[in-house]
């Protein structure tokens, strides 16, 4: 397989259909790749964001993840976690046996560099290429094909999927070999740790003054205290309303990953060791499957 293979749209297999993983394919759909689909929830094939539009880009929901890449140049998976990477590919009817020499898989979950490593050396016995590509910018990003791209892996492999890339990214960087990827993204989610969570008490803190808190806002984000999470999850802490950016019991997976970086370096991070700590207690208050901006309900409301 050549540079060239996905530059026309191709049959592209696409597994994980979450939060960010179903606008993702259905830009990736939108701009003519015919998709092979599959997700654990299955309802999800069915989004007729995926099915609308021209029928050269049929999109197949297939059964398993063997299914999924039959036919397919290359596989993107965004997935939950290390253990749904590991399924996906070496589970039962996984895709890491069906997939042909020449392949290549671009891996959009978050998963601990170690695991990205050992999938990379796995595949590589196969013949088939592999990417970590975490990304950033939540639903928003996902939704408008603008998401930051994080990239670890070889310069040949990256090159091949760009095409694939710059459907659903707005950015995209290369920061060296497989893993570099997702040691970037724990960094990205540290720094989302400490926004959110200042953002949380700062609007806990001008409720309980009594002040007008969207011209509160308003004043304070183009400022030096502006921010992603200001802008963007202000108004979900103002009125109590958590709709899904990210799932805040996968940022709490995430901060683990960060914390076990940070330790492997010998660094206490304190501030997201106790972001983290309010997370796990919002999780056991039934919260997980919140935005992540929910850590405004680890403050007292007036």
């Amino acid at each position: 397989m050549t540079g060239s293979d996905l530059k026309a749209p191709s049959r592209l297999a696409f597994i994980g259909l979450g939060a960010l993983g179903r606008p993702m394919a259905a830009n990736l759909h939108r701009a003519g790749y015919p998709l092979q689909v599959h997700t654990r929830s299955r309802s999800a094939e069915n989004d007729p964001s995926l099915h609308q539009g021209d029928p050269a880009a049929a999109t197949l929901c297939c059964a398993s993840p063997a299914d999924a890449v039959q036919g397919c140049q290359a596989l993107m998976l965004c997935v939950s976690d290390d253990a749904a990477v590991e399924a996906v590919l070496w589970g039962e009817n996984g895709a890491g046996p069906a997939l042909v020499e020449g392949s290549l898989v671009i891996d959009c979950s978050t998963i601990s560099p170690a695991t990205s490593q050992r999938m990379a050396q796995r595949l590589a016995k196969r013949g088939v290429g592999y990417l970590d590509t975490p990304v950033t910018g939540g639903t928003e990003g996902a939704n408008a094909g603008t998401l930051t791209v994080l990239c670890g892996g070889n310069d040949a492999d990256l090159d091949r999927a760009m095409p694939l890339l710059a459907t659903i990214g707005g950015s995209i960087h290369h920061f060296g070999a497989v893993g570099s990827g997702q040691q970037v993204k724990a960094v990205n989610q540290v720094l989302v740790a400490g926004s959110y969570a200042a953002v949380a008490e700062a609007i806990a803190l001008g409720q309980h003054l009594q002040l007008p808190m969207q011209q509160v806002v308003d004043a304070l984000q183009h400022g030096a205290a502006g921010s992603w999470a200001l802008e963007h999850r202000s108004n979900a802490m103002l009125i109590d309303h958590y709709p899904l950016g990210f799932k805040l019991a996968l940022h709490h997976k995430d901060l683990g990953i960060a914390l076990h970086a940070a330790a492997e370096a010998g660094l206490d991070l304190p501030i997201t060791q106790a972001v983290q700590a309010q997370e796990q207690t919002l999780m056991d208050a039934g919260l997980g499957d919140a935005d992540v901006s929910a850590l405004r309900r680890h403050l007292p409301r007036v």
